[in-house]
């Protein structure tokens, strides 16, 4: 679990990602941006990958499976990172 950031990084944010955009059907990882204050979803989908479903407002609907049950969650793309299938 992401619990702290290092000193240097304290209070900073990527602007590269907080504008990323992705497209319906690609895979990301979820990974909390610790200087934001409210992720608005739970800490246990930390790490957790899943697809876009869409976009809503600034954020997107990412579909994560939580053990057995596939849920949606909405989350602002700088908590969000792209994963290359490997096929």
């Amino acid at each position: 679990m992401l619990k702290r950031k290092r000193i240097r990084e304290k209070g900073k944010f990527s602007f590269m990602r907080f504008f990323q955009k992705f497209n319906s059907g690609d895979s990301v990882a979820v990974v909390r941006e610790l200087s934001q204050q409210s992720p608005g979803f739970p800490k246990r989908i930390q790490g957790r990958t899943g697809k876009v479903l869409g976009k809503r407002g600034n954020a997107y609907e990412v579909e994560i499976k939580d053990f057995n049950m596939k849920k949606q969650y909405i989350i602002k793309p700088i908590h969000l990172r792209k994963v290359e299938n490997a096929k």
